[in-house]
């Protein structure tokens, strides 16, 4: 059995995992939402998160309620999935030419 060589263990351990990254970047911007929407219905007001609302436009269900935390959880989680998954992948192809 014949050692591995350092150029490849090196390129082995350069390389991203682009699941981890797709999973860790749907936390962060799932997480975000969900906290941002939180903190608004716990603040409460007249008028609570009328900018935040506006994510509504392109997370149909959306709303700035507990529910809404939930449901923004879940589509924030599937683009920054999909997004963490780009880049890893992106950065792969073209850090190994």
């Amino acid at each position: 059995m014949t050692a591995p060589s350092p150029n490849t263990v090196q390129a082995s351990l350069m390389r991203l995992n682009a699941r981890a990254w797709g999973i860790a970047t749907g936390l962060l911007l799932g997480g975000g939402l969900f906290l941002a929407t939180i903190v608004l219905v716990i603040r409460g007001g007249p008028d609570v998160g009328q900018h935040l609302s506006l994510i509504s436009a392109f997370f149909p269900g959306y709303r700035v309620t507990w529910m809404g935390a939930c449901i923004g959880f879940i589509y924030a989680f599937v683009v920054g999935y999909g997004l963490g998954r780009i880049i890893g992948s992106v950065y792969n192809r073209l850090a190994f030419r």
